[in-house]
């Protein structure tokens, strides 16, 4: 309501009627008519109004309201919460179609829609309201009418809701594989990784397995190679039969007797001649079996040094 114009509604209250008919008016006021819950009827006729607030719908202890010759193009969405609206008249406005709320005036009785460019099916539900009769029978048939369209639109809503209820079961389902896939290809994963850690484990126990074997095999052989420290072998002497210490010694002393005789001989040839004949025959006679016997001590030694090689080496 403009400024210039602005009334005061508590001087047009008559009882529980507010007239604020031919008052030019292109919005309803609706704050001010909501402090006067005693205007339950409302007469807004003849007025600018195009179309209605959302607000107009809070006023929901009006009972009677009069909206015939303005412009309304459209009612507001939650219409229907005027649930104890019982006379409506919408004579003479610009009109199509009415909200699915208006399924939810209950208490509706009396209701005029002549004069307005309906719908066709809309228009032939309402009737023409040209006594009290026909009006009572026009709000009864519409609010039927919309009842019916409110639960073919509410069944179109639950399918729709359903149908986007599947659509999300689905794409949760294909969500659920592609997890499961790829906690799968995950413990797939863990599971080849632990396989090789195991078969990496059990090779490197064959390996060492092996190398003991190896290793007590050539101590069996060689029984009197014990350890190696410093660089140096430390042989011990486990009998005359099997080591290898006494052989090597025995030969290294006849090796310093012989030398000693031969050296003795070359230098007292006059006077011990006989014996160094007979060492000199001696010696001559010995050559093969002593030649056998380096080689034979060549190879023992190069045995020795191989085992202690390994030794270590590991």
């Amino acid at each position: 309501m403009p400024k210039k114009s602005k009334m005061k509604l508590r001087d047009k209250l008559e009882g529980n009627e507010l007239d604020l008919s031919l008052s030019v008016l292109t919005e309803v006021p609706v704050k001010d008519l909501m402090e006067l819950p005693k205007a339950t009827t409302l007469d807004l006729s003849c007025n600018l109004l195009i179309k209605l607030q959302a607000e107009f719908c809070m006023l929901t202890h009006v009972v009677k309201i009069d909206l015939s010759k303005n412009q309304l193009q459209e009612l507001p969405t939650e219409f229907g919460r005027l649930s104890l609206l019982q006379h409506l008249d919408l004579y003479d406005n610009q009109l199509q179609a009415l909200p699915i709320s208006f399924a939810d005036l209950k208490s509706l009785k009396w209701l005029d829609l002549k004069d307005n460019p309906l719908g066709e099916e809309l228009a032939t539900v309402a009737t023409d309201c040209l006594d009290d009769r026909q009006c009572k029978l026009c709000a009864s048939k519409v609010v039927n009418y919309m009842k019916e369209l409110q639960e073919v639109v509410e069944q179109e809503k639950q399918k729709r809701l359903e149908k986007e209820q599947a659509q999300q079961a689905r794409r949760e389902a294909r969500q659920r594989r592609r997890e499961e896939q790829q906690r799968e290809i995950h413990r797939q994963k863990k599971a080849e990784e632990k396989e090789q850690r195991k078969r990496a484990y059990e090779e490197e126990q064959a390996k060492k397995k092996t190398e003991t074997k190896s290793k007590r095999k050539m101590e069996r052989r060689f029984p009197a190679v014990t350890s190696l420290q410093n660089g140096v072998v430390k042989i011990e002497k486990k009998g005359q039969s099997h080591g290898c210490a006494f052989p090597l010694l025995l030969f290294l002393f006849l090796m310093v007797f012989l030398v000693v005789v031969l050296t003795y001989c070359l230098t007292w040839t006059t006077n011990h001649s006989k014996i160094c004949h007979m060492m000199q025959d001696l010696y001559t006679s010995s050559l093969p079996t002593m030649s056998k016997c380096c080689d034979s001590l060549q190879n023992f030694l190069m045995d020795c040094l191989s085992v202690v090689q390994k030794r270590f080496m590991s």
